[in-house]
């Protein structure tokens, strides 16, 4: 795929220097596969999640810059809002419909960015996986964006400071190679099921 290199903003720049020695301490992480994220072209990460250090820990291995949506409400907050727009996040009202949201990211893979998405929607408190939604899939279809699957694995399967945390990066998947050849709502949920059986055969594969 032929594709344009992006300037990662400055402050994405200063956190990928000085967030890899914390995270390894907080969190004692190892990368599995980590250069399966091509430095050209678009592509959708669908990852699970079990902490809100997971955009962090998920971007740890990764030269190019990955945007996220983020809950609005971190937008209120002047100080956080101005943080987590410069690290590339963009807002989203969860629970509804929001447009304006996914247009920001069409508009980003459009521009061959990498989306980060978590299929389940919000943490998993007890680190099981939960019903995936059909965002990743669609935005992937629409955009005709591989999609990567990436599973977060800590020790016992709940995320603990101190406690040890594996990040597998899948190999890439076209929304053909899922059987979205329509864009049928039935399609992209049973696509959703897909991504989500891979990331559960990544954890059992790297079990502790």
């Amino acid at each position: 795929m032929v594709g344009m290199r992006h300037k990662n903003s400055w402050l994405y720049r200063v956190a990928r220097i000085l967030m890899p020695p914390l995270a390894k301490l907080m969190y004692r992480y190892q990368l599995y596969n980590s250069n399966n994220i091509p430095l050209e072209g678009r592509f959708v990460i669908a990852s699970n999640h079990v902490s809100n250090f997971d955009p962090i820990l998920v971007s740890i291995g990764q030269k190019r810059q990955i945007y996220y949506m983020a809950k609005v409400e971190l937008f209120k907050i002047p100080i956080v809002r101005s943080v987590v727009k410069a690290l590339g996040a963009f807002s989203v009202t969860r629970g509804a419909n929001d447009q304006t949201a996914l247009n920001s990211a069409t508009e980003l893979l459009n521009n061959d960015h990498v989306l980060g998405v978590f299929l389940e929607g919000h943490r998993s408190k007890t680190g099981e996986f939960l019903k995936p939604h059909s965002g990743a899939v669609m935005l992937a279809y629409q955009t005709n964006s591989p999609i990567v699957p990436v599973c977060i694995t800590p020790k016992n399967n709940i995320s603990k400071v101190f406690r040890k945390t594996k990040i597998i990066y899948g190999d890439p998947i076209t929304p053909a190679e899922l059987g979205i050849l329509t864009g049928a709502p039935k399609e992209f949920r049973e696509a959703s099921r897909k991504i989500m059986s891979i990331i559960l055969q990544m954890r059992k594969e790297h079990e502790f």
